[in-house]
C-alpha cells in the first residue's frame, strides 16, 4: 500500500493523484467493499481534480454511514428447532452465560426478545416468538413481531419445513426481503444415521439427501432461488455456516458490511475482518492529512501513543484476543493465560521501546513499497500513525490466526 497518491503534475494534471486510491480499492471484491462503488468514483473524481477537501468530504460522510449503520437480524422459526442456540453462537456467548438467549427443549420465547452483540456495536440479533404458537398465528405473524425493522430473516429448522415455515419464506419474499433457510442440528443427524446404518453411512451423501428435501419442498411451493444452510450450533466451522455469513455480508449494503465481521471461526473469516478493519484506517487516515516526507523518523507523541494504544486494544477486542477473551480461551483449555499470552505479539507492541517500534516500522514500510510496486519512491505520505495502526492489525489478525490454531489443536 504505502504510498497511496503520487504528487500532483506541475501542469495541472492531477491524473497520478487518484491512482494510489484507485488500486488500493480495486485489491478488494466488491462484495467486500465497506464503502459503494458510487462512493468510490466521487473519491476518485475529486481526487483527479486535485480537490482534496471535496474528497475528504466525501470520505467523512461515508464514514459517519459506516459508524451510524445498524444491523438488525431477525432469527424465527417454529419452536424448538433452536433459534436461541443459533443466537448465542453467532454473538459468541456460552449458552449458561448470564446475557445468552434462554436454551430450552421447550419454547422458551413468548415475546421478541433483541440481544446485542457483545464486541459488534449497532448489531442486533432478534429472537422472535416460534410462527404459530397461539400468541403467534401465521396471518398475523409478521405484523406482530414488526417485520419492517430487520434487515433480513434467518428461519431456523430443525426436522420437515412446515406449511408455517413455507408461508413465512413466501410472505418475506413478497415484502422484497431476504431471508436464509438453516438447517440446524444437522450433527444429531448424522450421529443418528451413523448409529442406524453403520455399514452404509456416507456423510456427504446424508448431507446432501437434507439439503436436497429442502431445496426441493421450497422449490415444489413456488420460492424461487432458495439458499439452504446445514450448520450445527455448537460446532460453527464445521457444515454451512461460513458460507452462510460469507452470504449475508455479500447481500449488505456496503456500510454495514464492517459490521457483521462476527466470528473467527475460520482463517478467511479472520482475513475478511482484516480487510474491513484495513479499508476504515485508510479513509480515517486520509481525513487525518498527508505529508510531504516519510514520516517514520518522527517521534512520537504523547497523544498519538494514546491514540495508537485505543487502536490498538480496539483490534485486540475486534478479533478476540483482548485480555478478557484470553482468560476465557485459557479456562476453557485449563492452561494459564499467561502461557496462551506467551504465543502471541499484540499484547506486547506497546511495551516495546521507540526505537525498536521504529525498526519494526521501517521494515514493515519496505515490504509494503516492495508489495505496491515502489509507492514510497516520491510525493505525498500518510502520517506516521497510519502506518503504526496497519501494523498494529497485522499483528492482531496473525494473533487471531494463532489462537484458532490453538483452539483446533486442543480440540
Amino acid at each position: 500500500m504505502g504510498l497511496l497518491f503520487s504528487k500532483p503534475h506541475k501542469d495541472g494534471d492531477h491524473g497520478n493523484l487518484e491512482s494510489g486510491f484507485t488500486k488500493y480499492f480495486k485489491n478488494y471484491e466488491p462484495e467486500t467493499k465497506i464503502i459503494s462503488e458510487a462512493t468510490t468514483h466521487l473519491i476518485e473524481l475529486c481526487l483527479e481534480k486535485g480537490d482534496i477537501n471535496g474528497a475528504n468530504s466525501i470520505i467523512s460522510d461515508a464514514l459517519k454511514n459506516i459508524d451510524n449503520a445498524t444491523i438488525n437480524i431477525a432469527v424465527t422459526g417454529e419452536s424448538g428447532a433452536g433459534k436461541s442456540s443459533l443466537i448465542n453462537a453467532l454473538r459468541g456467548v456460552k449458552h449458561e452465560g448470564k446475557d445468552a438467549a434462554e436454551v430450552g427443549v421447550t419454547e422458551t420465547t413468548m415475546k421478541v426478545a433483541p440481544y446485542e452483540h457483545p464486541k459488534v456495536k449497532n448489531l442486533t440479533l432478534w429472537e422472535l416468538p416460534g410462527i404459530g404458537t397461539l400468541k403467534f398465528p401465521p396471518k398475523d405473524y409478521l405484523e406482530k413481531v414488526n417485520f419492517e425493522k430487520y434487515d433480513f430473516f434467518i428461519i431456523v429448522s430443525a426436522t420437515q419445513l412446515t406449511k408455517h415455515e413455507l408461508d413465512l419464506a413466501k410472505a418475506i419474499r413478497i415484502r422484497k426481503k431476504n431471508y436464509y433457510l438453516v438447517r440446524s442440528k444437522v450433527d444429531c443427524d448424522l450421529e443418528n444415521e451413523k448409529k442406524s446404518k453403520p455399514r452404509s453411512f456416507n456423510r456427504e451423501n446424508t448431507l446432501n439427501k437434507i439439503r436436497n428435501y429442502y431445496l426441493d419442498a421450497l422449490k415444489e411451493n413456488k420460492i424461487d432461488e432458495p439458499q439452504v444452510f446445514l450448520i450445527s450450533n455448537f460446532n460453527l466451522s464445521d457444515y454451512d455456516f461460513p458460507v452462510l455469513m460469507d452470504t449475508l455480508v455479500k447481500d449488505l449494503p456496503a456500510e454495514k458490511r464492517l459490521l457483521l465481521s462476527l466470528l473467527n471461526i475460520t482463517e478467511a473469516a479472520i482475513q475478511k475482518k482484516y480487510n474491513s478493519a484495513k479499508q476504515t484506517i485508510l479513509l480515517k487516515s486520509m481525513l487525518d492529512g498527508f505529508v510531504v516526507a516519510c514520516p517514520i523518523l518522527s517521534i512520537l507523541k504523547v497523544l498519538d501513543k494514546e491514540r495508537l494504544k485505543k487502536h490498538l486494544d480496539d483490534y485486540r477486542d475486534l478479533f478476540g484476543v483482548d485480555d478478557k477473551s484470553l482468560m476465557f480461551m485459557a479456562a476453557d483449555a485449563q492452561v494459564p493465560v499467561e502461557l496462551l499470552k506467551k504465543k502471541l505479539k499484540s499484547p506486547y507492541l506497546l511495551e516495546l521501546k521507540e526505537e525498536t517500534l521504529e525498526g519494526l516500522l521501517f521494515k514493515y514500510v519496505e515490504k509494503i513499497a516492495i508489495a505496491t510496486g515502489g509507492f514510497l519512491a516520491t510525493g505525498l505520505y500518510l502520517k506516521k500513525t497510519y502506518y503504526l495502526q496497519l501494523y498494529f492489525l497485522d499483528t492482531v489478525a496473525e494473533d487471531a490466526k494463532v489462537l484458532l490454531q490453538e483452539a483446533y489443536s486442543k480440540k
